[in-house]
């Protein structure tokens, strides 16, 4: 009666713990998403273009450059998109077959890079076009690019833009089938420069002033006089 009893519980208590073992991740899993240069890139580099790079193509293989390595060597295409199961690149490096194991006179690869390699092939084996030797394990962030002076777009009215940053303000509103708004009078231009370098408005004076100068960069000496004025800033 008592083993009756305790059996039940027995086998009760044993169901959580063999399911969780069950719900326990493998070693060397890869990560949802397989970032080509992030992931595999870096392995390529260290392990393999040692002999199938730019000086060395054993099989006539080259894993340095997106489209030779997808060419293949000798053997044919050592990559098929989508089936890691049936791509040498994955099988040589995960030792599946009676080929020999890659990379060849060195260490294998760790479980967690192979099981990179395969989700990547089995991802599609996505290799951007941009992505080049030099740039290995290292994804260019837009902080790190040098900036660069762009072109100023071609425009219909040529007259209209004083300098390059008017070119890409009247090319937007070209675009969008609009025109620039009339240019506002002396006065009202003198008193929004002013309200937004010094935060007050210009004096009658002043507005005489810039009334009365008619050279071609009365409005950029006004500007230099606000800016060394002692309320700015």
């Amino acid at each position: 009666m008592r083993f009756r009893i305790w059996l039940p519980l027995v086998l009760l208590l044993s169901v959580p713990i063999h399911a969780q073992k069950q719900a326990t991740p493998e070693a060397g899993a890869a990560p949802a998403q397989v970032s080509f240069q992030r992931d595999i890139q870096p392995i390529f580099e260290k392990y393999c273009v040692g002999c199938h790079g730019e000086g060395v193509q054993s099989n006539g293989l080259r894993l340095d450059s997106k489209q030779p390595a997808f060419a293949g060597g000798t053997s044919g295409s050592p990559i098929k998109p989508g089936n890691a199961a049936e791509s040498a690149l994955f099988r040589r490096v995960a030792g599946i077959g009676d080929l020999a194991r890659m990379p060849f006179r060195s260490k294998p690869l760790d479980a967690a890079q192979i099981a990179l390699i395969r989700a990547w092939i089995d991802q599609g084996a996505e290799w951007p076009d941009t992505v080049t030797k030099e740039s290995a394990g290292a994804v260019k962030h837009w902080a790190f690019i040098p900036p660069q002076r762009p072109t100023p777009p071609k425009v219909s009215r040529k007259t209209w833009p004083r300098n390059p940053i008017d070119a890409f303000v009247l090319a937007r509103l070209e675009k969008e089938g609009l025109t620039p708004s009339p240019e506002a009078d002396r006065t009202t231009l003198l008193r929004r420069l002013s309200l937004d370098l010094i935060g007050l408005p210009p004096a009658p004076a002043e507005v005489d002033a810039f009334l009365a100068d008619r050279s071609r960069n009365a409005y950029e000496k006004q500007v230099e006089r606000l800016l060394a004025s002692p309320h700015y800033g």
